[in-house]
């Protein structure tokens, strides 16, 4: 059971990513998080993981599976007898980045739960990509608006 949610962001790919793999801060401007602890230091790729409180859920260790950096990442977790797949993918368009979030869900927990728990994964994907954009345009924004002031 897989759901997508996109949106274009009317900033440089370069920017999104780097709002994006710096989970640590997803707190700031998503409220689909609570608190975002890495569990390693360094470089963020494949490998790479961290514990997540989400609200309504369990803590629970979020490991990236793969990274095409720049792009996109993914990383899964157990949770409640369900298996998590989350994709971050990012492409570049002629209005700034669109980005894709996909949320896999497998097992029989998941299949039983799906009736009930679809419309609020769906609406969380819809609340990440929304604070993602704003997040990202705001900056952009005030970055232009500062090099719009600075004498030549």
């Amino acid at each position: 059971m897989t759901i997508e949610n996109h949106i274009t962001i009317a900033a440089p790919i370069a920017k999104v990513w780097a709002v994006t793999e710096d989970i640590e801060r997803w707190p700031n401007w998503t409220p689909t998080i609570e608190k975002v602890t890495r569990l390693d230091d360094g470089f963020f790729g494949a490998g790479s993981s961290a514990r997540i409180k989400q609200p309504g859920l369990p803590e629970a260790i979020w490991g990236v599976t793969a990274v095409d950096a720049g792009q996109s990442f993914t990383w899964e977790t157990r949770v409640r007898g369900m298996r998590m797949i989350a994709t971050h993918e990012l492409t570049p368009t002629d209005m700034g980045t669109q980005c894709t979030l996909r949320l896999t869900l497998k097992g029989l927990v998941a299949f039983l739960l799906w009736p009930m728990i679809r419309s609020k994964l769906v609406q969380a994907l819809q609340q990440e990509n929304d604070g993602l954009k704003v997040v990202c345009e705001s900056t952009v924004q005030s970055h232009d608006t500062d090099r719009a002031r600075v004498p030549g």
